[in-house]
């Protein structure tokens, strides 16, 4: 695209800053000097992307290889999308505002089910044929990776390729095999290229496996059709984070992002082994970085980026086990210049909370805990591994400490899940607001946002049905009606989305028709609510004759094959068997960090060692 065409259409855009490329610290190399071109695509708007710290990561990583290039591109706004399609412009990179046909690679995250019509979208608005088997030689190989992956199968037939868990170290040598094949000539023959790929470690080509379905719709085995292929395909873990690469020049967005601060990667994975979670499954095992990196890699960012705000970021950040020094001594160092220090993911004990207070030394915000149920009985079936008096001590420190408002998290429609379980939520808030007023002279207010329980790959839950719209809507009223009066404010989930969002985790490559179907009718952007339309799934599944019950209700069998079997993400599901008959009998399971091996198969199967999680202690 010539240089007047973007600027052209940019003047006729609401939020022009998305597109153009030339942030702070944005990385412009000359094309032609580099043999290999990758364009990483976040599905959503540039607001949600540029605060994905996996995109910082990894175009860093690529960027300061030799040889290789790495761009950005987002979902456009409504308001670009109609000008691209108006005037027969395909989407573009920003740094270069190149079609993204012309780069070797295409690599899309995907970060959460419902961004699947958007991915679709995206490829057409770049002239790229939605099927991968209808793609030639010239068209850039589409490659997705990111948490869904844990269940990439309803996206399969739009794939080349999948690449399972950690990039840092993997994605360069995807692009040095795509650089030497150039060389060679080869890169034209595309299936080639893909046998090539499939070899390396991590990286699980779809069309190189075949699905065989037995007479009642579930999957009787999934084999490779190409010889000396893995049966089981294993995720990449980058095993020491000390030794791993970070940016420490990341891009200052011009725009107000989502997390619009610098994000310190404290710890990677958890331990906690909450039944519900396929973060804390699928990102074992846990690594540490040390304190005294942390605090050299701080003082790189504020330095390049000017952010007023450093977040200690991680699944569980208050898991880190030099987690006090570190945030003292940032504080200590960063307060007088403006700069505070957040932690994002909170325990439900006391201690998280003198932690916060430690470090949010000037403006005391919402504080935010996730019981996830109402009942003790229910937290021993999740492993949430906290009891009410731990919550009841935090909530009682925090209110000392000065914070007034706290927001809870919790669950609908979990396994074994009764109506006392629900009224729990209702009593725990009441308990925790009449606290508030006893330990306070101001106006405390407690906030209670309910989720509806999907069921995920990957986790002990995943052989469970998902309650029935109607059965998640009868609770959500239950607690509406009882959860009133001044102090109290409740947030609920839309269940429809929960739904689809269900319907995708545990399926197959039998949605893709359904997925087509849905973004021809105009889902897209679907992460936003005013964006997604149920009825187009509805009628999506009605015209491609899908059941979406079949997926999203239906009790797995004990011994069934999974759509996933195939893909190691190095928890047996053997382990997650006996996690479930473990949850149904409300028994814990500790934590491996602070005691005996739980025996997941994270260690051996992936030839790493749980020593490495203390990777962070001087």
């Amino acid at each position: 695209m010539q240089i007047n065409d973007w600027q052209k259409l940019l003047k006729k855009v609401r939020k022009p800053g998305r597109y153009l490329g030339n942030e702070y610290n944005a990385i412009h190399k000359d094309w032609e000097d580099h043999h290999v071109r990758m364009v990483f695509v976040y599905p959503d708007l540039y607001e949600v992307g540029m605060s994905h710290l996996g995109l910082a990561i990894l175009y860093g990583a690529v960027n300061e290889q030799p040889g290789m290039l790495m761009e950005r591109s987002f979902a456009p706004g409504e308001d670009l999308e109609a000008l691209l399609r108006e005037n027969h412009i395909p989407l573009f990179s920003l740094e270069s505002h190149r079609p993204l046909t012309d780069f070797d690679v295409l690599g899309i995250t995907l970060q959460y089910e419902m961004s699947y019509t958007t991915v679709l979208n995206i490829l057409d608005l770049a002239g790229i044929p939605l099927l991968a088997y209808q793609r030639r030689a010239g068209h850039p190989l589409v490659v997705g990776g990111g948490p869904a992956v844990a269940n990439p199968e309803p996206l399969a037939p739009f794939f080349d390729c999948f690449l399972l868990g950690d990039g840092e170290e993997a994605l360069p040598e995807l692009l040095n095999l795509l650089a030497s094949l150039k060389e060679q000539g080869t890169a034209c023959e595309r299936q080639e290229v893909l046998r090539e790929i499939a070899a390396l470690p991590g990286f699980y080509v779809p069309s190189l496996y075949r699905v065989n379905y037995q007479q009642d719709g579930t999957i009787a085995a999934v084999e490779p059709v190409v010889p000396g292929l893995p049966q089981r395909v294993k995720k990449r873990v980058v095993p020491d984070l000390n030794r791993a690469y970070f940016p420490t020049r990341p891009i200052v967005p011009y725009l107000e992002v989502i997390h619009d601060r610098i994000m310190l990667e404290v710890m990677r994975g958890c331990s906690h082994g909450c039944r519900f979670c396929q973060a804390g499954a699928i990102y074992r095992p846990v690594r540490e970085r040390k304190r005294e990196l942390l605090l050299r890699q701080a003082e790189e960012l504020v330095r390049h980026t000017g952010h007023e705000e450093i977040s200690l970021t991680s699944l569980s950040t208050a898991d880190y086990s030099q987690v006090e020094e570190l945030a003292r001594t940032l504080a200590d160092i960063y307060a007088g210049q403006g700069i505070s220090i957040s932690l994002p993911s909170l325990r439900v004990d006391a201690f998280s909370v003198r932690l916060a207070e430690a470090v949010q030394r000037v403006r005391k915000s919402t504080l935010t805990f996730a019981p996830e149920a109402g009942s003790q009985r229910l937290r021993n079936v999740i492993n949430k591994g906290v009891n009410e008096e731990d919550i009841m001590t935090a909530t009682g420190e925090a209110f000392r400490a000065g914070w007034q408002a706290i927001k809870l998290y919790f669950m609908l429609g979990l396994p074994t899940e009764t109506e006392a379980d629900l009224l729990g939520i209702v009593d725990l808030a009441r308990d925790i607001l009449r606290q508030g007023r006893e330990l306070s002279d101001k106006k405390p207010t407690v906030t209670v946002s309910v989720s509806s329980f999907v069921p995920k790959a990957q986790t002990a839950f995943q052989w469970e049905p998902q309650d029935r719209l109607e059965v998640i809507k009868e609770k959500q009223q239950l607690i509406r009606s009882q959860l009133k009066g001044p102090g109290l404010r409740y947030n609920w989930h839309q269940p429809e989305v929960s739904f689809i969002e269900a319907v995708l985790s545990r399926g197959d490559r039998r949605l893709a028709p359904a997925i087509m179907a849905a973004w021809r009718r105009g889902a897209r952007l679907e992460g936003w609510s005013e964006n997604f339309h149920y009825g187009y799934w509805l009628e999506a599944f009605r015209e491609t004759g899908i059941d979406p019950e079949f997926y999203a209700y239906r009790q797995r069998r004990d011994d069934e094959i999974f759509p996933w079997d195939h893909l190691d993400f190095g928890i047996s599901k053997n382990f997650l068997q006996k996690e479930r008959q473990r949850a149904f009998a409300g028994q814990l399971t500790e934590d491996c960090r602070r005691g005996r091996c739980s025996g997941c198969g994270v260690c051996p199967g992936l030839d790493v060692s749980l020593c490495l999680a203390e990777g962070g202690r001087d």
